[in-house]
C-alpha cells in the first residue's frame, strides 16, 4: 500500500512550499576576544602610567593626566564597537517569500517580506577588494543586506543567497515513489 503524499508530513504542519531553503544570521565580525580587550586595556593601561610618571618625576606634572585621557578615550572607543556588536540580521528565503529582519545595536526591529520570485540581488564590486555592498531589488525598493560583513563574507553570502533564489523560482518539487 502507497502512502498518502496529500496530508501534512508526520509530525509537523509544513508543506514543501513552506520549507525553508536557506537562513542565515549575519552578525558584525569582533576580532578581539573580552580577554583580549581586557589584556589589551591593561598593557596600554600599564604603560600609559610608567609614561605619565616619567613626565611626572620630571616635573611636567599636567602631562600626567593627558596620558590617562588617551586610555579612558580609547575605551570609550571600544565600548562603543563592542556595541555595535549587538546588530544583526536574519535572512529566510521559501518557495513563497523571502524575508529580511534587521536588528539594530539599540534593538530596533525592522521587517520586510519580499516575494523571491521578483527578488534580485544585485552587487557593488571593486577590482581590487571584492564585493562591497549586496543589495535585494524588489519593485524599485533596494535594500542593503550584510554592510557590516567583510568581502569575503558578502561573495559566500551573494552565492548562497543567489542559489536559494533559483531554488525558490523553480518552485517546490515533489517526488513520490510507490
Amino acid at each position: 500500500m502507497c502512502p498518502d503524499n496529500s496530508g501534512p508530513p508526520p509530525g509537523g504542519t509544513a508543506t514543501p512550499r513552506d520549507a525553508t531553503i536557506f537562513a542565515a544570521v549575519l552578525t558584525p565580525h569582533r576580532s578581539l576576544s573580552p580577554t583580549g580587550f581586557l589584556i589589551f586595556m591593561l598593557v596600554l593601561g600599564g604603560l600609559s602610567f610608567v609614561s605619565g610618571m616619567v613626565f611626572l618625576m620630571a616635573g611636567a606634572w599636567p602631562i600626567f593626566g593627558f596620558f590617562g585621557l588617551d586610555v579612558l578615550l580609547v575605551y570609550w572607543a571600544f565600548r562603543i564597537n563592542y556595541r555595535a556588536a549587538y546588530a544583526y540580521e536574519e535572512v529566510t528565503v521559501t518557495a513563497t517569500e523571502l524575508r529580511l529582519r534587521k536588528v539594530s545595536h539599540h534593538g530596533r526591529v525592522s521587517e520586510w517580506t519580499l516575494n523571491p520570485l521578483w527578488v534580485r540581488l544585485d552587487r557593488e564590486e571593486h577590482a581590487e577588494f571584492g564585493i562591497e555592498s549586496l543589495y535585494l531589488v524588489s519593485r524599485g525598493a533596494r535594500l542593503s543586506i550584510g554592510s557590516f560583513l567583510g568581502p569575503d563574507e558578502k561573495a559566500s553570502l551573494a552565492q548562497a543567497l543567489s542559489a536559494a533564489l533559483g531554488e525558490a523560482r523553480r518552485g517546490p518539487t515533489q517526488t513520490v515513489f510507490g
